[in-house]
Formats: C-alpha cells, structure tokens, sequence
C-alpha cells in the first residue's frame, strides 16, 4: 500500500513542478505586424522568397529569348509565304508554321507561371 501511495504522491509532486515551469511569454503583436513563430520560419521564408525571385527572373528571360525566335520565324514565315504561289506551298512553310505554334504554346504556359 505504501508503495502506490508513494507512487501517487511522487506523481502528483512531478505534476505540480510540471504546472509551475513556464514558457516565456511571446512577444507582443501590434496590429499590422506579422511576427514567424521561429527564426527557422524567417529563414526559410526568405529563402522561399528568394527562390522564387530568381526563377521568375529565368522564367522572364525564357519568355524574352523564345519571343526573339518566334519573331524571327515569323519573319521566315512571311518571307517564304510571299515567295509562294496560290498552287503551291512547300513543306518547309508548314513545318515553320507548326514550330511557331508550338513555341507559342511554350511561351504562352511561361506567361502562365508555375
């Protein structure tokens, strides 16, 4: 008997210290100010925005280069165009036009972003 009530004592005794170690007080939070519960989270969240920045920036220069080519074949495009006439169109024109539509595409999914 003497054992459990040695056991519920000890119990209640580690309870009690539990009870009265405390955690210090968060800081406080002004109205319009957002604080990270943790300097993991600031870190992390300036790297995340960091990452982003520079893949928007690749993503920008993508869409500029893929915009050059489109511009030039294009310009291929027209040039072969008029050199055609009603009863024929060669098949290099056709294929053009199919690369400039599927860059199009390419470019238009960029401007889409992730």
């Amino acid at each position: 008997m003497q054992v459990g009530s040695i056991t519920i004592v000890s119990f209640l005794l580690g309870t009690a210290c539990l009870a009265q170690i405390k955690t210090p007080p968060d800081p406080p939070n002004y109205p319009g100010q957002t604080q990270p519960a943790r300097n993991e989270d600031a870190w992390e969240a300036q790297q995340h925005k960091s990452m982003e920045k520079r893949y928007n920036l690749q993503r920008q220069q993508d869409i500029q280069k893929d915009t050059e080519k489109l511009l030039e074949l294009a310009t291929e495009l027209k040039q072969a165009v008029d050199k055609s006439n009603e009863n024929m169109l060669s098949l290099d024109v056709i294929k053009k036009a199919e690369q400039i539509e599927k860059l199009a595409k390419q470019v238009k999914d960029k401007m889409k972003g992730p």
